[in-house]
């Protein structure tokens, strides 16, 4: 693997609070050196002028889709997605065919991921068997085969007790429980935030309510039990006090927001697109406006994509039998550059944050820092340069994204994963 010098970018990490322009040289999969003007006789040199260069950005909320439907994602596809979008490292969700559920789906994972993957895969192991939220996983073996995580995604722990037995093995286990907050019995068969527009377009609403009760159940746990809890995709102003509240008690909370709750809103649906059907819904300016308040405060510690690939014929079914779900990684940088950076919300700093640093603190990985010695996942992006969304150019094989022809501002330019140059000048190697 030859040696590569990142020569004249604006190097910020937060993790040292570095914030300057300074080469990186990376030799043997690690960072060798972070200084001014550095000189070596022989290195793949790339000219950063201009350039951002920062740790590699981690997505802990991604479906891969592998195994089940390779039709909708394989680990291939997503991972040269993930890369294109300026991700080093994905955490893949348990809601495949099978389950994420037992030793062997997760070593096929990792196996596929090696052979086949340019970015790290993270599996996340199921919390329950085959996600009925009734009998607990073997969360030790799973542990002990990769998994980094534990959860439900796509179905909540519904009952209970069996969920505060779940915190109590991750406690034992020093793991992560990955909250997936939905109440179903309030939800049902909803189809977009309860309210006016619900009303207005005929379709089932799905309450706030149904996202707040199960944060506040499992917080309440998570207080009991002392375990680490995350919740994913926060999409409501309640959900946000809620957390606040939580973390202001010492419970051992983090959470995320995505791209199309932090920008989009529930008016959207008024065009009847099925590409803006997600779960949890999009909510109400009131709510989009409380989830940046919260991003900025530091309530919400990360940003993840909940990249979700569907077949186009299944996306352009009648609106309730469509599925929930857009594709996120390689939209998610230029999305948030534009709506969050170049709008004064978020420094450079805070996004990397939200983007690398925090998920690889949550998740507990060696990784979101460009430290001397450390494992060389880099990634350098324009934060200056247009782009027009093009779904046809995705590397994903899903192209259920509401943000086609969308003109943004920021695109990855280049990304090492351990040393290895995956992504060069914006194409995937």
């Amino acid at each position: 693997m030859p040696d590569v010098l990142i020569r004249g970018g604006r190097v910020i990490n937060p993790a040292n609070k570095t914030d300057a322009v300074l080469d990186v040289l990376v030799e043997d999969g690690k960072v060798k050196m972070v200084k001014k003007d550095i000189s070596v006789k022989s290195a793949d040199v790339i000219d950063a002028s201009g350039l951002i260069v920062c740790p590699g950005l981690i997505d802990m909320h991604v479906h891969l889709r592998e195994p089940g439907r390779e039709d909708e994602e394989t680990i291939a596809s997503g991972t040269r997605a993930a890369v294109k979008g300026g991700f080093t490292a994905v955490a893949c969700m348990p809601n495949t065919d099978p389950v994420v559920d037992n030793a062997s789906v997760i070593e096929l994972i990792l196996e596929r991921a090696q052979n086949e993957g340019v970015a790290h895969v993270l599996p996340v192991g199921a919390i329950t068997k085959g996600l009925k939220g009734e009998e607990l996983s073997e969360m030790g073996e799973l542990i002990r085969v990769g998994a980094v995580a534990f959860s439900d995604d796509g179905n909540s722990v519904m009952n209970a007790e069996v969920m505060r037995r779940a915190l109590e093995y991750s406690v034992m286990l020093d793991a992560l429980i990955i909250v997936h907050a939905e109440d179903m019995n309030l939800s049902g068969r909803g189809q977009m935030n309860e309210g006016f527009y619900s009303t207005l377009l005929g379709l089932k609403g799905v309450p706030v309510a149904a996202e707040e009760i199960m944060i506040a159940r499992d917080m309440i746990l998570a207080e009991m039990i002392e375990a680490r809890v995350h919740i994913t995709h926060v999409s409501t102003a309640g959900s946000v006090r809620l957390i606040r509240q939580a973390k202001e008690r010492g419970v051992r909370v983090t959470c995320e927001a995505t791209p199309h709750h932090l920008v989009l809103t529930e008016a959207l649906l008024e065009s009847y697109d099925t590409n803006y059907k997600v779960n949890p819904p999009l909510r109400t300016e009131v709510d989009v406006l409380a989830l940046r308040e919260g991003l900025k405060e530091g309530t919400i510690d990360a940003i993840a994509s909940d990249h979700a690939p569907h077949a186009l014929h299944e996306k352009e079914r009648e609106f309730d039998y469509a599925p929930f779900g857009i594709v996120g990684l390689e939209t998610t940088l230029p999305l948030m550059l534009t709506e969050l950076v170049e709008s004064g919300e978020l420094s450079y700093t805070q996004l990397i944050e939200k983007l690398s640093c925090n998920p690889a603190r949550i998740l507990g990985l060696e990784a979101g820092s460009l430290s001397v010695g450390s494992p060389a996942n880099v990634t350098v992006f324009d934060p200056k340069v247009k782009v027009k969304v093009d779904v046809s150019s995705f590397e994903s094989k899903s192209r259920n994204s509401p943000l086609s022809g969308w003109e943004l501002i920021g695109m990855a330019k280049y990304v090492l994963v351990d040393g290895k140059l995956v992504l060069r000048d914006g194409r995937v190697a």
